[in-house]
């Protein structure tokens, strides 16, 4: 392929990531609307199976009760990958499906320019592995074409999975997000040194819920931030973000300090940023 079409096709592609209860999925959210604001075409993906991005999103309750989950598309499954939760265990599956239809067959509109593909996860206990889902999952993301005006948002479960099953790779970007808390800081040290080794050069911190100063330097380690990191973006704590739950749309609509630091990060994304400092003691 030439060098002018492969950078056509790329566009931006960015993993949500950090400890759960970090804010992920309100940040995945805001990031789609802020950037369809922009006159980008949004693509957010729920690969998280608490599938709660829809409601994040503003999709009504009653419209987002009724999306199927690719997951929860059983004849989906078998068309596709030769498997699924009505198969019996043990049995091949394609590592290698067509999946050129799966946006226009479950995706839905969650906005101006912007469209949510839910993947779902297991409902109930004794459910069995997802390895069917997680590998169309990544041939999803895998075969997508995606062009300049184009920004894919793949808010993910909780944890390192999904860079354990390399369903990153190939994306541009790689948020990592985390509080002021020790666990939530180790996971997201992790997480960033497996987005590297996936390739991802664009590894950006946030740090969320932010009080003070003090705290962010405990945060980033001192003066010099992390070494993971490409770059850091803090977002200070605002009452507001929990009493507009679970929707964004009226965030999205603000110039509250938190929404004007989230534009700082979605310039990160797109390369058009200049790398945070910690503040001076």
């Amino acid at each position: 392929m030439p060098e002018d079409a492969r950078h056509k096709e790329r566009g931006i592609r960015v993993v949500i990531t950090g400890k759960g209860g970090v804010g992920k999925t309100t940040l995945a959210a805001l990031l789609s609307h802020l950037f369809a604001q922009d006159g980008k075409r949004v693509l957010a993906i729920d690969s998280d199976p608490q599938q709660n991005l829809a409601a994040t999103l503003g999709i009504p309750k009653a419209r987002a009760e009724g999306i199927i989950p690719v997951s929860e598309s059983p004849s989906y499954l078998r068309e596709k990958m030769g498997a699924g939760p009505d198969l019996s265990l043990g049995g091949l599956f394609s590592l290698n499906p067509d999946i050129s239809d799966v946006i226009d067959r479950f995706s839905v509109p969650a906005g101006e320019n912007v469209r949510l593909l839910v993947m779902g996860g297991v409902k109930e206990a004794g459910g069995g592995c997802l390895c069917p889902e997680y590998t169309l999952l990544a041939a999803i993301l895998r075969q997508m074409q995606v062009f300049d005006d184009d920004v894919v948002i793949l808010d993910t479960s909780a944890g390192l999975e999904h860079f354990g099953r390399a369903i990153a790779e190939g994306f541009t970007s790689a948020v990592v997000v985390t509080d002021p808390t020790y666990n939530a800081v180790s996971v997201a040290r992790k997480s960033a040194v497996l987005a590297h080794q996936l390739g991802i050069e664009n590894v950006i911190l946030v740090i969320n819920r932010s009080e003070d100063n003090t705290t962010i330097r405990n945060v980033c380690g001192g003066e010099g931030g992390f070494a993971e990191f490409t770059q850091t973006v803090v977002l200070p704590f605002d009452p507001v973000v929990r009493r507009t739950e679970p929707s964004v749309i009226s965030l999205a609509g603000s110039d509250s300090a938190f929404v004007s630091n989230v534009r700082i990060l979605l310039a990160a994304i797109a390369g058009r940023c200049e790398k945070w400092s910690p503040p001076a003691r």
